[in-house]
């Protein structure tokens, strides 16, 4: 990852016509504001205190446009927050271009975004560097959305597939190659399963979700799965594609795939996912309650208001989903825009609110453990 030049005070570039389109709004949304232009109007003439939503429990900002970036794993969570905030705070406006997790943090690095979007925590390398971007402070990871890192496949005959983590790190390198081999058979002695050659999916950008699968796999498989758990794909052959959309597609279209992304692309494409054989009684499927589950055992071991979590991926207990991730929001402890940090601080108390949060399996989500968006609720009061 390369960056410029660290700057004495954040400057926000405009965000592009990608980040326009990622924050129209979805359909299907539930009407949570009643407050009107003229509402609005009246209450910025009142003065800078927030306006709370009547119906929302939002303390809306008066004013202020927000820009954020990076993963693609939390973009139809975010979709669904900025509609349902605008609804209730018509005067702040807030554009997310899910652009991937890599990406997202250069881009917040660079001091163009108010706040970035990743699914793996910051390094010690770019914390310091972010001092540049965050005068007087640093970046902070907080943890504002869960999920489960679904294995979905193509295999038209086949709706119930299940795979354990040795199966899945020898698939994904290549050295399982058709979806009859004996170790698929084993975990699945009464599917028809084809003579057909297996074409394994991944990410081509830098992703947080590639990095919560290599975490995954390295820690429940070591012996099948050498790799770093970092952003970058390092397994062998299969193919690539952009994004979790791309890869979603990529699943979607071709016979005898598999590759991996959240869990509501999925859902939206009717894509059929594995059952993960845990250890445990029964195999797990991927939701957003076995993903809840799985996240619950998570300990939170940053410091200095930094909410990093480290997840149990080789968990074996009842109905726990062990490939999950956490998106992180980043965000300057201290040396926010003057002018923006109000808005901010509005829409992110808002997503870890428990109205941001109730609203998540609804979208294939899985909600923060209460203790820990407890705890991000109050560092975000702390942001400065």
């Amino acid at each position: 990852m390369q960056h410029r030049q660290r700057k004495d005070q954040r400057s926000f570039l405009p965000v592009g016509a990608a980040a326009a389109a990622a924050v129209v709004a979805v359909t299907g949304g539930v009407l949570i504001s009643t407050l009107g232009e003229g509402d609005s109007e009246r209450g910025a003439a009142r003065g800078d205190k927030p306006t709370q939503s009547p119906t929302a429990r939002i303390d809306c900002a008066r004013q202020g446009k927000v820009p954020g970036s990076g993963s693609t794993a939390q973009q139809n969570a975010m979709k669904r927050w900025i509609e349902e905030y605008e609804r209730a705070c018509p005067g702040v406006r807030v554009a997310y271009n899910p652009i991937g997790s890599g990406a997202g943090v250069a881009q917040f690095l660079q001091g163009t975004t108010a706040f970035g979007g990743t699914d793996g925590a910051l390094d010690p390398d770019d914390v310091e560097f972010s001092q540049g971007a965050c005068p007087g402070g640093h970046a902070i990871d907080l943890p504002m959305v869960g999920g489960p890192i679904a294995i979905g496949y193509h295999l038209p005959d086949v709706h119930d597939l299940v795979l354990d983590a040795p199966t899945l790190a020898r698939i994904f390198d290549s050295r399982i190659t058709r979806w009859n081999d004996p170790a698929i058979r084993r975990l699945n002695p009464d599917a028809a399963l084809p003579d057909l050659v297996i074409r394994p999916v991944h990410r081509s950008d830098s992703s947080g979700t590639t990095q919560n699968l290599n975490a995954y796999l390295a820690d429940a498989a070591p012996d099948q799965w050498p790799y770093p758990a970092d952003k970058s794909w390092h397994g062998r052959g299969g193919d690539s594609a952009d994004g979790s959309v791309g890869v979603a597609s990529e699943v979607m279209s071709t016979g005898g795939a598999i590759g991996y992304f959240e869990l509501s692309f999925a859902s939206k494409r009717h894509i059929d996912t594995v059952r993960i054989d845990t250890g445990a009684p029964e195999p797990v499927a991927a939701s957003p309650q076995t993903a809840s589950a799985g996240i619950a055992s998570a300990e939170v071991v940053g410091r200095d208001h930094d909410l990093t979590l480290k997840f149990d991926y080789g968990t074996s207990a009842p109905g726990a989903y062990p490939i999950v991730l956490v998106t992180y929001e980043i965000v300057c402890d201290k040396g926010n825009d003057r002018e923006l940090l109000p808005a901010l601080k509005s829409f992110l108390a808002y997503t870890a609110s428990e109205e941001g949060q109730k609203l998540l399996p609804g979208i294939h989500y899985a909600p923060l453990p209460e203790n820990v968006a407890a705890q991000v609720r109050q560092v975000i009061g702390t942001l400065s």
